[in-house]
C-alpha cells in the first residue's frame, strides 16, 4: 500500500473507532438516564402486600420492577429499621409509595439513597414530632374508633384489629362486600403504640411528592389528607367517591399517579 493511501486508511479507521466509541458511550448514557425506578409499595395497618395487587400488576405490565414488602406493623421506628434493610437490597433509583400508616414510613425512609420521589395514597404525611393518632383526630371525618376496633392484649404488648362487621363500610364502601370481607378476614393486627409513637423525620422538601386523596375516605378524613399534602408541598390528585382502599377499588387511577412520579 502506498504511504499516502496507508495514512488515509489509518485516519479513516481511527475516526471510525472514535465514532463507534462515542456512539457506545451515548447509548450507555441514554440507558442510564432512562432506567425505570423500582416501585416500592408499603401497605398500611391491618393489611399486607396483596392490597397492592391491582396496582402491582399494572406497574409490572408497564415494565416496572415492583417490591411490595410485608410491613411488620410493630411501630414506626421498628418498621423503619426493617424496611431500611429492604431498601438497601434494591439497587438503583426507587419511588416510595405508602398507603395509610405506610405514609409515615415513606416519610421516615425518604432520605434513603436513590429515592427519587414519594407517593402517599390515602396516607398520613406527618412531620417530625407528630403522632398519627393526633393527626387523625385533628379533622372531623374519621369513623375509626372503639366501634370498629378490637383490642388484643398479649404478653408482649397490645395490638389493634378491626371488627369485620363494622369496619367494612368504613374502609371499603366502594368495593364488593364479599371482597371487603376477604380483606378483613386476612387482616394483620398493628401495634397500638404505632399511633402514639412520634415520627422522627419530615420528608425532605426537595423530593417530589404526590398525594392520592380519595374523597370518600372514612378512615382518614379527606380534609386531613388535603392539609397534610398541602403542607408537604405534594401534588394532590383527588379520586371522587373512592374509599380508603382506593388502591383496591381504583387501581388504574393510583397507578397513573405512581407512574407520573416515576417519570
Amino acid at each position: 500500500m502506498m504511504p499516502k493511501a496507508k495514512n488515509l486508511f489509518l485516519a479513516v479507521l481511527g475516526a471510525g473507532v472514535l465514532l463507534a466509541g462515542g456512539t457506545t458511550a451515548q447509548a450507555a448514557e441514554t440507558t442510564q438516564t432512562t432506567e425505570k425506578p423500582t416501585i416500592v409499595l408499603l401497605h398500611g395497618a391491618y393489611a399486607d402486600g396483596s392490597s397492592w395487587s391491582g396496582v402491582t400488576s399494572r406497574l409490572q405490565r408497564d415494565g416496572y420492577n415492583v417490591v411490595a414488602p410485608a410491613v411488620p406493623l410493630r411501630g414506626i421506628a421498628s418498621d423503619t429499621s426493617y424496611l431500611g434493610g429492604v431498601l438497601a437490597s434494591i439497587p438503583g433509583p426507587k419511588v416510595l409509595v405508602g398507603h395509610s400508616y405506610g405514609g409515615a414510613l415513606v416519610s421516615e425512609l425518604a432520605d434513603t439513597p436513590d429515592v427519587k420521589s414519594l407517593v402517599y395514597v390515602a396516607a398520613f404525611i406527618p412531620e417530625a414530632g407528630e403522632t398519627l393518632g393526633a393527626l387523625n383526630s385533628q379533622f372531623p371525618g374519621s369513623e375509626l374508633g372503639p366501634d370498629t376496633t378490637n383490642v388484643i392484649s398479649y404478653p408482649g404488648g397490645v395490638d389493634l384489629a378491626l371488627k369485620p362487621e363494622t369496619a367494612g363500610p368504613v374502609l371499603a364502601a366502594d368495593i364488593p362486600a364479599r371482597q371487603g370481607a376477604v380483606f378483613l378476614a386476612a387482616q394483620r393486627p398493628v401495634a397500638a403504640s404505632a399511633f402514639s409513637e412520634p415520627v422522627q423525620e419530615t420528608a425532605p422538601a426537595a423530593l417530589p411528592k404526590y398525594a392520592v386523596i380519595p374523597t370518600g375516605d372514612k378512615a382518614i378524613a379527606p380534609a386531613a389528607e388535603r392539609f397534610m399534602a398541602t403542607r408537604a408541598g405534594a401534588t394532590k390528585v383527588e379520586v371522587p367517591g373512592a374509599s380508603h382502599l382506593v388502591a383496591v377499588s381504583q387501581p388504574s387511577a393510583v397507578t397513573q399517579v405512581i407512574e407520573r412520579a416515576a417519570r
